[in-house]
């Protein structure tokens, strides 16, 4: 309708192309502009400054012969000082775009390995980038950001990969467990060592309480009842210590019935017994 009283609109973030009999005269800004067709002005069509984003999917092989799918988003928008080349160089400009990522894509990731791709695919999306920059810029676009956002294996590659990867952390986990277990076993072993040696300590010291006792019990008595020998007194302290123990073994509520030998001449036998085993485990030790 405005171009019927020779007037036409141009949107906000737009720019439109004007010809005269069919030549390229000049790229009207935003607003209204003066349009008299009846001397051969006219639109030619318009072109949006906005940024727009094209995503290109692309199948390609890497250097261990895995078939991915590489999706990269290319966001992209007409420069306003070259919007006449924008218009009239490139007749399709998303397929163009498409053909050079293609490109670019396909050169660079045979070159990797399947983690090499994941790992660099930064490296991949500023290639796309630079080569998309230098081929568009001469036909009035500007290349804005580039990114790869998705890398796609292979339904069975993928299954693959994630077995590996639960494989891995299952073997992980298995030799955390296993050295948990070692720690502790060491660390029960240390403990029934220093156990032991404690108690060890503790029965060396109550037996040489013992002795220190009875030497002293022996030169006690020997002091205070003239004429009697230490063979005479440690033959009456392990006669006490033999009745301490019948005693003790009587009063046990968890014994029933002990049949041990009794008498003077069995009392007699036994002191002579533990006498011979005390002077050999003397003289072994002097040894």
């Amino acid at each position: 309708m405005g171009q019927a009283f020779g007037c036409y609109q141009v949107d906000q973030s737009n720019v439109a192309i004007k010809e005269h009999f069919g030549k390229f005269i000049d790229v009207l800004e935003p607003g209204c502009h003066c349009l008299p067709w009846c001397l051969g002005y006219q639109i030619a069509g318009s072109l949006s400054l906005r940024v727009q984003q094209l995503d290109v999917r692309c199948e390609t092989k890497t250097k261990d012969n895995v078939f991915v799918t590489v999706v990269a988003s290319v966001q992209y928008r007409a420069v306003s000082e070259k919007a006449s080349d924008a218009f009239y160089r490139l007749t399709n400009t998303r397929e163009q775009i498409q053909s050079y990522v293609f490109d670019v894509i396909r050169a660079s990731v045979p070159k990797l390995e399947l983690d090499s791709v994941f790992e660099q695919k930064n490296d991949i999306a500023k290639a796309v980038e630079e080569e998309l920059e230098k081929a568009m810029s001469t036909y009035g676009f500007e290349i804005v950001q580039t990114l790869i956002v998705d890398i796609e294996p292979d339904v069975n590659v993928k299954r693959a990969m994630n077995e590996i990867n639960a494989a891995a952390r299952l073997r992980l986990a298995a030799n955390e467990k296993a050295e948990a277990e070692k720690i502790l076993q060491i660390k029960k072993a240390e403990g029934e060592a220093e156990s032991k040696y404690l108690s060890g300590l503790g029965i060396a010291r109550q037996r040489q309480a013992i002795v220190d006792g009875l030497r002293d019990s022996v030169l006690a008595f020997s002091e205070n009842v003239p004429g009697t020998t230490a063979k005479d007194v440690m033959d009456m302290v392990l006669v006490t210590q033999y009745f301490d123990t019948m005693k003790e073994i009587g009063a046990s509520s968890k014994s029933s019935s002990v049949f041990i030998p009794h008498g003077p001449g069995a009392v007699k036998d036994i002191a002579v017994q533990i006498r011979d085993g005390l002077l050999q485990a003397t003289a072994s030790q002097t040894n």
